[in-house]
């Protein structure tokens, strides 16, 4: 099929390469403008735009994509379908309606459940058991099209925010090599989502990584999971922020306060909730790298009896 791709991220950016290397015509990689990184602010391309100019694609990046230009510009390109996967912009319906086959979106999760910006790091939160990828007909609404294929992914109570995303990602570029010859071949029927089923999810913030610990043991963490590496938990300890990298969980009774100091061992901070204790592994004090526990250990004193938060 020929096909203008949209995304912007390494999401998107391992489907583009699928669908490349599946033989499909890829005519137009639409993604967003270079973005300013680091302390140099050095313009930075984004993963897609890599992607395509390995391959020598044309790459078009709209500041805007609902202007009359930059539809005009899209018209230039021939095109059986537009693929879309984490782009950044919504697209009109006069886009969506463009080519033959309209334009289908990679979704990371199982709609209608979780719609919206932050899928990936809400399952791990929620504790959901399992997610997937599903190929949707786009609409106006914000992924409220309906459902073409779906593929599933078991959650680990491992999995953090990368590797779960890791996986979606190579789950969301076999489905959709899968599911464009099953769709030219008319072989897939759109199911209507149930909105009554569905959940939307906001943009992931700084602010919702901060530990609450009169919560179970076993809620924190799960948002240690889903906010690690971005933005990350966090709490505070004498007056300084502390990130929380990698924690597990004891499910034992304690006697002492949430957010106090249950035991410290080599190699492990144990800190009372509501229900278990918190054991950190893996943390960052303000103004310091990232290292395992027994080594922050090493430099700072974390006694029974102290308070985070």
């Amino acid at each position: 099929m020929k096909i203008v791709f949209m995304g912007t991220p390494d999401f998107a950016a391992s489907a583009l390469e699928a669908l490349i290397q599946a033989g499909h015509e890829i005519t137009l990689v639409v993604t967003q403008p270079d973005k300013p990184k680091g302390r140099s602010k050095e313009l930075m391309p984004s993963p897609v735009k890599v992607c395509a100019m390995k391959y020598d694609l044309p790459v078009f990046q709209p500041v805007r994509i609902k202007r009359p230009e930059a539809i005009e510009e899209l018209k230039r390109y021939e095109a059986d379908i537009f693929v879309v996967a984490a782009f950044g912009q919504i697209l009109s319906q006069e886009i969506l309606d463009m080519p033959k086959y309209g334009s289908v979106n990679i979704h990371a999760s199982l709609l209608p459940k979780y719609r919206g910006a932050s899928p990936i790091q809400s399952v791990i939160i929620d504790g959901e058991e399992k997610t997937g990828v599903t190929i949707m007909q786009m609409d106006a609404g914000i992924d409220t099209g309906d459902m073409l294929y779906k593929k599933e992914v078991v959650i680990e109570d491992t999995d953090n925010f990368e590797t779960l995303h890791d996986k979606l990602a190579a789950v969301g570029a076999e489905a959709i090599v899968e599911a464009l010859p099953l769709l030219e071949a008319g072989k897939l029927v759109g199911e209507k989502q149930n909105d009554a089923e569905s959940s939307h999810v906001t943009m992931i913030t700084k602010e919702m990584g901060k530990l609450d610990f009169t919560k179970d043991a076993v809620v924190l963490d799960r948002l240690i999971r889903g906010m690690n590496p971005w933005p990350s938990a966090f709490t505070f300890y004498k007056g300084k922020q502390l990130k929380v990298w990698e924690a597990h969980v004891e499910d034992v009774p304690t006697a002492v306060a949430c957010g106090e100091v249950a035991e410290v061992t080599k190699n492990e901070i144990k800190v009372a909730t509501e229900k278990g204790l918190l054991c950190i592994t893996s943390l960052q004090l303000e103004g310091k790298k990232r290292m395992s526990t027994h080594d922050f250990l090493l430099g700072v004193k974390v006694a029974e009896g102290d308070k985070l938060g």
